[in-house]
């Protein structure tokens, strides 16, 4: 019975673990950034992109002939472009042959990212380091919601950006003597973490590793696998823009679970 249980609890863990390294491989996903360029209120020229791009009111102007190869929505331009992006959210897409120059919008700031399918972070991405999955990290919590949902800011991994979190509660839970009381974002149907613990910058990613938890049941128990903490994009990338951990989420505990800074031992 106990082989048995463990087989499932491994294969289904291992069916997680092949989805994320899946995404990963998606050839315009955060492995095939290449650039992340922060635009001003003066036009310039970008490394390796065409056209010319600033920022007036609230608006990104891009100015590009034909012969730059630029596309937006379809139509080649040719002249003057605008595009707002939306705060927080994913970019608007600019074509450039094979690639795609993401822009964005983050606390105010625009920026352009660039995705090319021939990256070299995409073409040599050989998996997802991680420890191997163990049911003793898999443990329950309580969540208490909060009397209304509020917004925690936390800071990001480029100096200087914030984000701007829905939190519903908090989950207490005990992992050998320690008890950890941590805040809980997103909707209560859809609750997750972002959380550092002693691991953090040792053998895990220091910024923040994010785990999905779901609903809780009536009585407010929650599941914690914490095999399944997942590295955010900026652990395989320099060119992402995500949160870090909020203060309330940095665990005593170490969390010997889940996956592993993936850039350890290479250029981290």
């Amino acid at each position: 019975m106990t082989t048995s249980i463990s087989t499932v609890f491994e294969t289904e863990w291992a069916h997680w673990h092949d989805s994320r390294e899946d995404q990963l491989r998606d050839p315009l996903g955060f492995l095939s950034l290449t650039g992340l360029h922060w635009l001003t209120d003066q036009p310039e020229r970008l490394p390796d992109v065409p056209g010319t791009w600033w920022v007036t009111d609230d608006k990104v102007f891009i100015t590009a002939q034909p012969a730059d190869r630029l596309e937006f929505d379809g139509t080649r331009i040719a002249g003057v472009q605008i595009v707002k992006p939306a705060e927080g959210a994913p970019g608007l897409s600019v074509l450039h042959e094979h690639r795609v120059l993401e822009v964005i919008r983050r606390t105010g700031r625009y920026a352009v990212r660039v995705h090319d399918p021939a990256a070299p972070a995409l073409s040599s991405f050989d998996g997802i380091p991680s420890y191997a999955p163990d049911p003793r990290w898999v443990v329950q919590g309580r969540f208490t919601p909060f009397d209304e949902q509020r917004t925690v800011t936390t800071g990001a991994v480029v100096d200087g950006l914030e984000h701007h979190h829905t939190a519903s509660g908090t989950i207490e839970f005990t992992i050998g003597e320690a008890t950890e009381r941590v805040i809980a974002f997103g909707d209560p149907s859809d609750l997750r973490l972002l959380f550092t613990d002693a691991t953090s910058g040792i053998t895990t990613y220091p910024a923040a590793r994010a785990l999905a938890v779901g609903a809780p049941d009536a009585d407010g128990t929650v599941r914690l696998d914490f095999n399944r903490a997942a590295n955010l994009p900026c652990a395989f990338t320099d060119f992402a823009t995500c949160p870090l951990a909020p203060a309330e989420n940095r665990l005593r505990v170490a969390i010997e679970a889940g996956e592993q800074h993936p850039r350890l031992g290479r250029n981290a």
